[in-house]
């Protein structure tokens, strides 16, 4: 029997191990799913409803095992692990309190003699595979609106984060969500792969890379299975001279280098208007010399590892190439020797000046605790360097004006427009993206049109002639 080992990046242990699922539990959890479609899916979405909201309660009632297992397993300090509880039990509350409206029949205009609607179906089963940066913020995106919908789920989770798979099973079967219905498995690419290819898999929500992405449509091609995918970003924040300087330079910061910079809709590169340049920068190299890097298991840290010394090398390179072309670190006198600590997934924040669109570090997701940051002289050259992107996530504008970031906004290429704030899902909103950042949309009443199919009713009520 195969089996995946969690080495935590708090000191490089292994954390735990966990038995693959064999080809015979995958067959026998598809089958339960199948089996389960037709109860659930007619189900009221009341009914479903009941057990859903009974399901975030699980959830939010084992917050201190989760907190502190999200630490163990992907670094996130102890002090931030509550956040990400919170949010997701507003997405998840959210997609409940909507469902109702959201999934109610669509009715035509009146017609003498007949009666027509829209009824909106479940797709099926829906395979969720969520990533390691935000276990559970990510996972509940898919989930949630694909069980409310009348959807059975099969989820699998990151290897480096399967104990949140787990937490999910074990809340789930105590909220009493009928057998079949939502399924934890530790899958291989493999399993995935041919599990898409047998055409029982109705839709697939994947959040991951680029290229997983890419592996995702080849595997499905064919099968007209629906693809869903958040494949990542290199987010844009800029910042206009009428700003509120000392606001702009903490929230940039902390959209830059909060979870170790490891988010998709994380600030990646910033734009500054250039008389307030100088000064933006000082204040923002202030915020992250001022982040306690450690032991994310200890209240006080407030910067973690990167989830492993792999990922945190790969920032290393873009940080060593970057120098290497005139760009200038401003952080790294007060780094000590964290960034030079190659083999190690601990790496201080780092800003870089004296940056340009040639260097991958502003075109190249870097999804670690590394931004560059340059001068522009207008709105209109701000706007075309937020938009040299292979990426279209979301884009953060700061400024005092709303018009101004309306106006800015409207032609930029990104999914969401943030003013004033960054790094954040409103579950109101729908969470999309364009470019290579992927397809699809999650959360909003809008999810909901990706999770069911349209069905129509045309019905006559009195037939020629009379009864």
């Amino acid at each position: 029997m195969q089996e995946v080992s969690i080495i935590t990046p708090v000191d490089g242990s292994t954390y735990a191990i966990r038995a693959r699922s064999t080809d015979t539990q995958l067959e026998d959890a598809l089958q339960a799913a199948r089996a389960a479609r037709l109860p659930w899916g007619t189900s009221t979405v009341a009914e479903r409803a009941a057990v859903c909201t009974a399901f975030v309660d699980r959830v939010v009632a084992m917050t201190d095992l989760i907190v502190d297992e999200l630490a163990w397993q992907m670094g996130r300090p102890i002090r931030f692990g509550p956040g990400e509880i919170q949010g997701f039990t507003e997405r998840a509350q959210h997609m409940i309190s909507i469902a109702e409206s959201c999934l109610a029949p669509i009715a035509s205009e009146p017609l003498d003699g007949f009666d027509r609607y829209i009824a909106l179906e479940p797709l099926g089963l829906v395979l969720v595979i969520a990533p390691w940066n935000y276990p559970l913020l990510t996972a509940v995106n898919s989930i949630m609106p694909a069980l409310m919908a009348g959807n059975v789920v099969v989820l699998k989770h990151a290897s480096q984060t399967l104990l949140v798979g787990e937490r999910l099973q074990r809340a789930a079967d105590e909220a009493g969500i009928p057998g079949g219905v939502f399924t934890n498995l530790v899958l291989s690419h493999e399993q995935v792969g041919r599990t898409l290819a047998d055409n029982r898999v109705d839709r697939v929500n994947f959040t991951g890379s680029v290229e997983g992405g890419r592996s995702i449509e080849r595997a499905a091609a064919g099968t007209f299975t629906e693809v869903g995918l958040e494949l990542g970003g290199k987010d844009p924040a800029y910042v206009r001279a009428d700003t509120d300087l000392e606001f702009a330079a903490a929230n940039v910061a902390d959209g830059a280098f909060f979870n170790s910079g490891q988010s998709c809709c994380g600030i990646e590169r910033v734009y500054v208007e250039r008389s307030i340049y100088h000064e933006f920068v000082d204040a923002m190299v202030a915020e992250a010399g001022a982040l306690d890097l450690g032991d994310p298991t200890k209240p006080e840290t407030t910067l973690g590892p990167m989830v492993t010394a792999r990922a945190a090398d790969a920032v290393r390179l873009q940080l060593s190439e970057a120098v290497s072309d005139g760009a200038r670190p401003l952080v790294a006198k007060t780094a000590g020797a964290w960034n030079d600590n190659t083999g190690s997934p601990y790496l201080a924040p780092e800003i870089l000046v004296d940056v340009d669109h040639s260097m991958p570090v502003m075109t190249r997701e870097s999804f670690g605790p590394i931004v560059g940051v340059m001068p522009v002289d207008s709105d209109d050259e701000a706007i075309e360097k937020m938009n040299d992107s292979n990426y279209g996530l979301s884009a953060s504008i700061w400024t005092a004006d709303p018009e101004a970031a309306r106006s800015i906004g409207s032609r930029l290429q990104t999914g969401t427009v943030f003013m004033n704030r960054a790094d954040y899902l409103d579950p109101s909103l729908a969470w999309t993206g364009v470019k290579d950042t992927g397809r699809g949309i999650t959360l909003s009443r809008l999810g909901y049109t990706m999770l069911t199919r349209a069905k129509s009713y045309h019905l006559r009520l009195t037939p020629p002639g009379g009864l």
